[in-house]
């Protein structure tokens, strides 16, 4: 990471930072929801830091219904291409360790809010 705001998740708010793939399967299969933020290369994108800064403001507006981490450059790749969610900034949803839904780039409020809470209501898929 390369940003202050960005930096600030995991040094100030206590945000796991995954760096590997071990650390990235790891906090996606815990119980509940997780959001993993993926920044991409914030000098090359400065939707990355606006998005450091909206999602512990979601966090909060959703009640702490999720818990967030930050993707490390080591892992970013694979996942997006995992996930499908390719763009970044993105935020990207698992509940018990099954993805989702994923909002890449800067969003409006309004559009966050509408987006979270349609992913949030989306039932767990049955094995």
């Amino acid at each position: 990471m390369t940003h202050p705001l960005i930096d600030r998740l995991t040094s100030e708010l206590g945000w796991p930072h995954l760096a590997d793939a071990a650390a990235l399967a790891e906090f996606t299969a815990r119980a509940g929801v997780q959001v993993l933020f993926v920044p991409g290369d914030p000098r090359r994108n400065l939707e990355s830091a606006d998005v450091a800064v909206i999602l512990p403001e979601l966090r909060m507006a959703f009640q702490g219904r999720f818990d967030c981490a930050v993707v490390g450059d080591a892992v970013e790749a694979a996942l997006r291409e995992q996930t499908g969610v390719l763009k970044t900034p993105s935020l990207i949803f698992y509940r018990d360790g099954t993805l989702i839904g994923g909002i890449p780039k800067v969003r409006d409020w309004d559009d966050y809010m509408a987006r979270i809470a349609q992913i949030l209501a989306q039932p767990v898929a049955a094995e």
